[in-house]
């Protein structure tokens, strides 16, 4: 194995890419090429049913840049196969991206030059989102959420096209038990940063992406912030408590109230509005002592099936 630790590690996740991956590769390397600067790139199958990772086999084969290429058993996700890949990489800096040519790899001089100014984290945000409307409106929500809950501007957790100080990724120790989480991680540095990026729609197949992968992610993301959703939710439903309290309160020594059932039904708005607070905070509870649950019987969220490196 070569011991050189190169300036950049470029963690690639691919699912199911196999008409994809051999464009993305030829464009990402010739993007890190032209930058002059040591790198190497690491590619992770996450469990694609295709040929991917027999694409990925001959890249290896063929390019000494590509340090290591992984296939995992099953689809983990892209953060646990994100993390699969952190854990093979030495560079001093991880550029992480995925390979379905939505974001082009021409744009990694922009988070770089970002980077040099002394950024610990530097990711973008997609300024025109080719995505659905199913992908686009719960992203939304959750982006909202997370703003909130790890104090950050950032406009678009989900992009998957960033830049981490490896020192900062190292610090969390993640493997198979404890995969990345981007809300973690950028709720825990101080020198971020965001930039706009390109997005164009997908060129080959459909997104992997279901309803359910994206409340996973999403959740995995908010849930990893610990008890700051909770206190966002409480305060939430002690606002709402308290501002309909007052409008009941003001109804009913108002001297304009004709209808005499007013109060009554601005208390049941108070009940109902509230009762949908206090639901989703039995749900956080909920996927919160789930994943406790799971993290104490020591099941890994991903294992590497095969796994080629120099």
């Amino acid at each position: 194995m070569n011991n050189e630790t190169p300036e950049f590690s470029v963690l690639v996740t691919c699912y199911c890419e196999e008409k994809s991956i051999e464009e993305f590769h030829s464009r990402v390397s010739a993007t890190m090429e032209s930058l002059g600067r040591s790198y190497e790139i690491i590619m992770v199958s996450d469990g694609s049913a295709d040929g991917t990772f027999e694409k990925l086999k001959g890249i290896f084969l063929r390019d000494p840049k590509v340090s290591a290429v992984l296939d995992l058993f099953k689809n983990a996700g892209q953060q646990a196969a994100f993390t699969a890949a952190v854990c093979q990489a030495r560079g001093r800096a991880f550029l992480y991206m995925d390979s379905d040519l939505q974001l082009p790899p021409e744009e990694l001089p922009l988070l770089v030059r970002e980077y040099d100014k002394g950024y610990d984290i530097v990711s973008g945000y997609r300024k025109n989102r080719k995505d659905s409307l199913l992908r686009i409106i719960p992203s939304y929500i959750a982006n909202m959420i997370m703003r909130k809950a790890s104090r950050s501007s950032f406009r678009d957790f989900g992009c998957s096209f960033k830049l981490f100080n490896a020192e900062l990724i190292r610090a969390f120790e993640f493997g198979p038990f404890h995969i990345f989480s981007s809300v973690d991680v950028i709720s825990r540095a101080q020198r971020c940063h965001e930039i706009p990026v390109t997005h164009f729609p997908r060129k080959y197949g459909k997104s992997g992406w279901t309803f359910r992968k994206l409340w996973t992610y999403n959740m995995e993301n908010i849930v990893s912030m610990s008890e700051r959703p909770f206190q966002l939710l409480a305060l939430a439903s002690l606002f709402l408590a308290f501002l309909f309290a007052a409008r009941v309160v003001v109804d009913y020594f108002s001297p304009f109230r004709i209808l005499p059932g007013v109060s009554n039904g601005l208390l049941l708005n108070a009940v109902v509005i509230s009762s949908f607070v206090l639901i989703g905070i039995l749900c956080m509870v909920g996927e919160f002592t789930l994943r406790s649950f799971v993290s104490s019987r020591h099941v890994p969220k991903y294992i590497v099936r095969e796994i080629l490196r120099r």
